[in-house]
């Protein structure tokens, strides 16, 4: 029996990749490995300094708040946010408080829709680098005032795994808008999880623990299951719940303890005195809202199902098309030059159908193995749309046996070359001819008699056998589709 249920809200950070940071004209570089290198009086919280507000930045939040149905605001502000961390070099982070550039909207996956409370814009922080063997710590600011945009969800998520895939969909959503690589592995994107457990019954909320810093999906995932295990067994014990920051430990598996939770009020908000209000309606001219929505591209979810709409893939090849937008790409590329062909030679619209989930199998399977193997990506692949659709018809065509179609395919990562050439060079193609094919079928019945025998006596496991012993005498050229039909009218 159920005892506890879970209220789980999501904060993710993800930093912009603008050329600039948020506040001054260093350049916004996550790869920089020296340390202060790209540092300014500005970003380094230097008295006296003024900063000036990165348009791009904006624009970049209110796409990402468009994408996922948010309400723009018309005038929004920066704010002071003050606490003390050595990384943070001015004292103070400026943010955004009770005016974010948006609000509402909401992400729908799986067939269910996770409200979102709100999309700000703030800048991030330095880091603290600990050497080995050590009883100091360095500051590293080259990250300091990086445009960092945070989401932050209604407490409407129900479980770890719904958490997990929030954190991926909407990683997939700014990958696809051009808005940040989110890498979590770099720390591009960063979630973090406020967690609370409540009896079945009872309507109020339990107390909120806030998982911070969470920088992978299985962290996500694993962090909130062990949290939720925690708080289940303490209400168990009749304990009391505290309100406060938890750390996750990879190693063992499980939070920690960090620091009391701090509210609102121990910020101490108020308006940044050194940027102005931002005027976004239409009359101030400074941003165009309907311009920005417009650069929207398709969203993952929108080209999953049209894909299996249009191209009447499964749901599962969609899904993994609508992941990877650069492979979904290629392969509309390809579909187009199939129906440039098929229009010439005037070829049924069925049969296009049938080539396009061809074409959708052997990029799902032999291609995504030879990139994987050589840890490639489909923009680096040497073979063009127009020779991956050549290719798919030679299949079609039956010029190509399966086992020759890898070989081939294989020659054309390797070359780029044109498949019909690479086909005649190495000697791939499938022998079709009716006449070769009778002559081995001949020689194939007269060395099998038994088989032949037991095929006439009912056994269809003989006929394998006879089409089998075709293939290898022909290593692997004969057209197994022929072979059979000639072998069926002889035996017959």
């Amino acid at each position: 029996m159920i005892k506890y249920e879970p209220v789980i809200g999501m904060e993710i950070h993800v930093e912009l990749k603008t050329k600039s940071k948020m506040f001054c004209a260093c350049a916004n570089n996550p790869d920089e490995t020296q340390p202060n290198q790209n540092i300014c009086p500005i970003c380094m919280g230097n008295p006296g300094t003024l900063p000036v507000a990165n348009k791009k930045a904006i624009e970049d939040t209110i796409k990402t708040a468009l994408a996922l149905n948010c309400k723009i605001a018309k005038h929004s502000k920066f704010d002071r946010k003050n606490y003390f961390y050595p990384d943070l070099p001015k004292g103070y982070q400026i943010s955004q408080y009770d005016m974010p550039l948006s609000e509402g909207g909401f992400l729908e996956f799986n067939g269910k829709k996770i409200n979102i409370t709100r999309i700000h814009l703030e800048e991030d922080t330095g880091k603290l680098i600990h050497p080995k063997e050590t009883d100091y710590s360095l500051v590293d600011l080259n990250r300091a005032g990086t445009p960092l945009m945070e989401l932050v969800t209604e407490p409407e998520i129900k479980s770890a795994q719904e958490a997990k895939e929030f954190c991926r969909q909407l990683q997939l959503i700014v990958k696809y808008l051009g808005v940040s690589d989110a890498n979590m592995e770099k720390g591009h994107m960063r979630c973090e999880a406020n967690i609370s457990i409540k009896p079945v019954w009872q309507k109020e909320f339990g107390t909120k623990v806030e998982i911070k810093n969470l920088n992978s999906f299985k962290a996500v995932e694993r962090s909130i299951e062990y949290e939720i295990k925690r708080q289940s067994e303490a209400l168990d014990d009749k304990e009391e719940i505290a309100q406060e920051t938890r750390g996750w430990n990879a190693d063992n598996q499980e939070t920690y303890s960090q620091r009391k939770k701090e509210e609102a009020h121990d910020y101490r908000y108020f308006p940044e005195p050194d940027l102005p209000p931002i005027d976004l309606t239409k009359k101030a001219g400074l941003f165009d809202i309907e311009k920005i929505k417009e650069s929207i591209p398709e969203l993952p979810l929108f080209k999953k199902n049209r894909f299996i709409n249009q191209y009447k893939l499964s749901e599962e090849n969609a899904r993994i098309f609508s992941e990877d937008k650069e492979l979904a790409n290629y392969f509309e590329q390809i579909v187009s030059e199939l129906r440039e062909w098929g229009n010439s030679k005037r070829i049924d619209g069925n049969l296009i159908d049938k080539l396009t989930k061809l074409t959708a199998n052997y990029i799902l399977t032999e291609l995504q193995r030879l990139l994987y193997k050589n840890d490639d990506t489909v923009s680096c692949c040497k073979i063009t749309a127009e020779n991956f659709a050549e290719f798919i018809t030679l299949i079609q065509e039956g010029k190509i046996s399966s086992s020759g179609a890898q070989t081939l395919l294989f020659e054309m990562y390797k070359t780029g070359g044109d498949p019909s050439n690479i086909l005649d060079e190495k000697s791939l193609g499938q022998v079709s001819n009716e006449s070769e094919i009778e002559k081995l079928v001949y020689k194939i019945i007269k060395n099998n008699q038994k088989s032949v025998e037991d095929y006439k006596n009912g056994k269809e496991v003989a006929l394998k056998f006879l089409i089998g012993q075709s293939m290898k005498e022909s290593n692997g050229k004969a057209n197994p589709r022929v072979v059979e039909e000639i072998l069926k009218k002889k035996l017959g």
